[in-house]
């Protein structure tokens, strides 16, 4: 679409606001509106100015003003406010050198698409994500010096069996027990069917959706897969939509990871394929019908995974999922069905077209722009340098004693751990300067004195049951 299609788009919908969005460091979408009379085909070169120091992880105050440029490609309408609006990306550039921004994730990505043609290895990587998610009733939360604490409800949670409702019907998915019910246990396939209507009418193509394994309205909506850059434009549509249908019904959504105690998190199987000509170029006869390149792939993905995670379960709650017994994937290992392996070979299908990859351990609360390119950074690095995945785990884990788990690498077991991992292995990302110096330390500093520091300095409620009596 030119900026020329772009309005006769817009006069066509009757768009009386254009909607201008673009996506933080951190992965949330930022957004300001302009009534459709104030731009003109040159602002789609001209760009439209905003303060850079008002957004997280970016310009310090005394050089705020920065450009943000729409991609008159990405136009939809927006499907939630009231008078007609037409949306558009931004890419993000400096006012004065009018170079692209190194922290705009979407230029990551898009350096990451240009990079993979460069190398001759591949010129399409596809990503095909399964992001889960929590619908909840009611949440309340406080931390200051006197208080810490949270509260969460869902009509479906385990917990309210016995709760007055007047009347109370049961049919509450039990605790690991929500995956695939009916209705009436599974109260949401009407709401999850209006997420997904409202994601088509954006181009969204929509796979499936269902319940998934914990109790508490926990679900799953699948994208069909795309390339890179499309699929992480489409992510954040993904999460506003589904976050707007959910407050529109009442309800609330959360994609963090691990919010309830002792039940299955919300994870971001990734699946990822490399295609150059029209051609997949991940079958052929080695294990689980991959081709070498597929295995070099996931040998580079499995030995970069540390770093990687800073990017793809970037949250200290992210490690909360991370932990063993909840179908978490924390072995760095490959294996055909298993799914406690990093990194998993779907078998559905004998088609060439179908192979693929499935990296289980990112999290929806990711950045799709950073935490997808530095799966393909870490799979270039494996296919270049030949990086062997090592033999695959295809038995049962919790068949394996102690020592012979032990023999096995393991995820980080915190976001401080991963955050250190990409401190000392971050060149795989800076090949082709993908992934800039500049936002690696950035990323590292916002991550340890934003987030980690000022997690330490607050009591947990678990230490009062612990150690009030001490």
């Amino acid at each position: 679409m030119t900026p020329k299609d772009f309005f006769e788009f817009a006069k066509k919908n009757n768009a009386k606001m254009i909607d201008l969005k673009f996506t933080d460091l951190l992965g949330t979408w930022q957004h300001c509106s302009y009534p459709t009379e104030t731009w003109d085909e040159g602002t789609f070169e001209d760009g439209v100015g905003f303060d850079g120091s008002s957004i997280r992880g970016w310009q310090g105050i005394h050089m705020s003003d920065m450009l943000a440029i729409p991609d008159p490609a990405t136009a939809v309408m927006d499907p939630f406010f009231k008078e007609p609006t037409v949306s558009v990306l931004a890419n993000i550039v400096d006012p004065i050198t009018r170079e692209d921004y190194s922290r705009d994730p979407r230029y990551v990505a898009r350096k990451g698409a240009e990079y993979l043609k460069k190398t001759g290895i591949a010129d399409t990587c596809f990503i095909g994500p399964e992001p889960e998610f929590f619908i909840f009733d009611e949440v309340r939360y406080e931390q200051n010096q006197h208080t810490g604490m949270y509260r969460i409800d869902s009509v479906e949670g385990a917990w309210n069996t016995a709760r007055f409702e007047e009347p109370n019907l049961g049919c509450k998915p039990s605790f690991k027990g929500g995956y695939f019910p009916v209705s009436p246990t599974d109260t949401y396939q009407d709401l999850r069917g209006e997420m997904a209507a409202e994601m088509q009418k954006v181009g969204i193509v929509v796979e499936a959706h269902h319940h998934e394994v914990a109790t508490a309205g926990q679900s799953e909506i699948d994208m069909r897969f795309e390339d890179l850059l499309k699929m992480a434009d489409q992510y954040m549509w993904f999460k506003y939509i589904i976050k707007n249908v959910a407050r529109r019904n009442g309800k609330t959504v959360t994609f963090m990871p691990k919010p309830v105690f002792e039940d299955n998190g919300s994870g971001m199987h990734s699946h990822l394929s490399l295609w150059k000509d029209g051609k997949s170029l991940m079958a052929g006869d080695k294990y689980a019908g991959l081709s070498d390149l597929a295995l070099y792939a996931i040998g580079g993905i499995l030995e970069h995974t540390p770093a990687i995670l800073a990017f793809a379960a970037p949250t200290t709650n992210s490690y909360r999922r991370l932990v063993p017994g909840f179908e978490a994937p924390v072995n760095l290992v490959m294996s055909a069905r298993n799914r406690s392996a990093a990194i998993r070979i779907p078998m559905y299908s004998d088609s060439p077209k179908a192979k693929r990859l499935e990296f289980r351990c990112p999290d929806p609360t990711a950045n799709g722009y950073l935490a997808w390119t530095a799966m393909l950074m870490a799979a270039l690095d494996g296919i270049e340098n030949k990086i062997d995945p090592g033999e695959p785990l295809d038995t049962d884990i919790y068949e394996l004693d102690a020592a012979e788990l032990a023999k096995y690498r393991h995820t980080p077991g915190s976001l401080a751990e991963a955050i250190n991992a990409l401190e000392k292995d971050h060149k795989f990302l800076t090949a082709g300067d993908v992934f800039t110096d500049d936002l690696v330390e950035m990323w590292i500093k916002w991550k340890r004195e934003e987030e980690l520091d000022e997690m330490a300095l607050r009591p947990h409620p678990y230490e009062f049951h612990m150690y009030y009596d001490s």
